[in-house]
């Protein structure tokens, strides 16, 4: 799924021609969320090997992988954001991977920022003390705080396959079978983020393993698309927060204590208005809004 990403775009169709050991075996799907940049027309005349859907509105990322996703007929189908690209050999390991796991129905590369680090691609579920570590001031106040680096797994050396709660959406392979029990993406209630929660809750719920796997790498940029519109996405994040708590009401039961759900909500929209102030606030030191770039990892990601 692309939305005006053209250069991005380009970068991850060409690391998948080097994906695989035989790419004449593997079909890539490009659907064109209404991007105004020209990413569709530089699809048909640089990759005529790939399948390109144009539509006409901006369906979010639940909506438009859903497109990509409909009659699925191949054994697998990878998810994979504009902004990733996939090193040599990636896809031949995840499926191999995956041809000799049966019971997994999810399964999530190893996936790494530009400069190499470890991007937290799988993690444990949300809870409300995460919430309100992650990407506010009080995480600042304290960043070693254990909510949030539970939530993120930063106890996991990101080195061996593991079963995990729920992996990110931006490079994420699903079974067909598994994608037969569980149907697509929840398009009705996620335009953007928490997808791939619900997916693999679903998954869960299913009887499916979600496994990580590192012998698989996928390079993420984050933010290619949502950073031209970083204050909406924020707003669409928390909205998707609270969506997915509605949803799974009854599985936050024993995992949110009674006395803090009434403040859930407000939490999740606290947490939102602050990181808005925290684009627009003007720096003491230089004088200057830090507005408009930010640094990708405080921009509208998950």
């Amino acid at each position: 799924m692309s939305w005006n990403t053209q250069d991005d775009l380009r970068e991850c169709l060409c690391s998948l021609r080097t994906g695989s050991s035989d790419p004449a075996c593997i079909e890539t799907v490009v659907v064109d969320n209404a991007s105004s940049d020209g990413s569709p027309d530089m699809v048909e005349r640089e990759f005529p090997e790939v399948r390109l859907i144009r539509l006409s509105e901006n369906t979010g990322f639940s909506g438009g992988n859903n497109v990509a996703l409909d009659g699925l007929t191949a054994p697998y189908a990878l998810l994979l954001n504009s902004d990733a690209t996939v090193h040599p050999g990636a896809l031949d390991a995840l499926i191999d991977f995956a041809d000799k796991t049966p019971d997994a129905g999810l399964i999530g590369p190893k996936v790494l920022n530009p400069d190499g680090t470890i991007q937290y691609s799988c993690r444990r579920w949300p809870t409300f003390a995460a919430g309100m570590y992650r990407n506010v001031y009080l995480g600042r106040l304290f960043p070693n705080n254990r909510p949030a680096a539970d939530y993120l797994m930063q106890d996991f050396d990101h080195a061996s396959v593991r079963d995990v709660d729920w992996l990110s959406g931006c490079a994420l392979l699903i079974r067909r079978d598994c994608y037969e029990k569980i149907g697509g993406l929840d398009a009705e209630t996620f335009f953007m983020y928490c997808e791939d929660m619900d997916w693999s809750l679903r998954a869960h719920e299913a009887g499916w393993r979600v496994v990580y796997f590192p012998g698989a790498l996928v390079t993420h940029a984050i933010g290619g698309s949502s950073d031209r519109v970083a204050d909406r996405m924020i707003a669409e994040h928390s909205r998707s927060m609270w969506r997915f708590y509605k949803k799974h009401r009854a599985f936050f039961r024993d995992r949110v204590p009674a006395a803090l759900r009434p403040l859930v909500l407000p939490g999740i929209a606290l947490r939102a208005a602050v990181r808005i102030a925290r684009r627009h606030t003007v720096n003491p030191v230089l004088g200057l809004v830090r507005g408009g770039k930010t640094k990708k990892a405080e921009g509208a990601h998950r």
